[in-house]
């Protein structure tokens, strides 16, 4: 039996990370498992291996063209794992010179997902979540950039979830809700 494919995205800061590891420890009481992958960390490991960042935030800086190579490896990869995978992975990217899709055709095309997750909260949530989170290199961004980039999220879903034929299913991840959060996202995934 073929496996399910499930992209997990979010603004960075959202708390997309906790909510996924609480699903999955949910899950895996029950005898259900997923492989958990990082886009981001399969492009990184190239990125590095070929001398074009030294961190995962200096990823987000890089030419288009080197971006889109390093997606391309990076899906190729990921389409062959085996089973039920969960694909954790930003649905834009945000650069000097504008919004990159995080999930280019391309990428789309390879992993084919069943379904889309976008977990999202309160702009004001992300902001104290991202000053307070001191194992991340961010660019300070305000309120109104974190809105346009959550907003623009949805965009991406939708029209990621159009090119694939998949679903596209929101998540709010509240502070003090994250129980919440954990079982949406749980139930999601069985």
């Amino acid at each position: 039996m073929a496996g399910k494919k499930v992209i997990i995205t979010g603004v960075p800061g959202v708390g997309k990370t906790t909510v996924v590891n609480g699903a999955l420890d949910k899950l895996k009481e029950e005898g259900i498992t997923y492989q958990s992958l990082n886009f981001g960390t399969f492009m990184f490991e190239v990125a590095q291996k070929e001398g074009y960042a030294k961190d995962r935030d200096e990823m987000r800086k890089l030419e288009k063209d080197v971006q889109k190579r390093l997606q391309q490896l990076a899906a190729k990869a990921m389409a062959q794992v085996p089973g039920n995978v969960l694909i954790d992975t930003h649905a834009s990217v945000k650069t000097p010179k504008g919004y990159l899709p995080g999930l280019p055709e391309w990428v789309l095309r390879e992993l084919m997902p069943d379904m889309i997750i976008l977990v999202e909260t309160d702009v004001d949530q992300i902001l104290l979540r991202r000053l307070s989170d001191e194992t991340r290199t961010r660019d300070m961004e305000g309120a109104g950039g974190i809105a346009e980039h959550q907003g623009l999220n949805r965009s991406f879903g939708a029209s990621y979830a159009t090119i694939t034929g998949c679903t596209l299913k929101i998540i709010r991840n509240q502070d003090f809700l994250l129980d919440r959060a954990v079982t949406d996202m749980a139930d999601a995934l069985r």
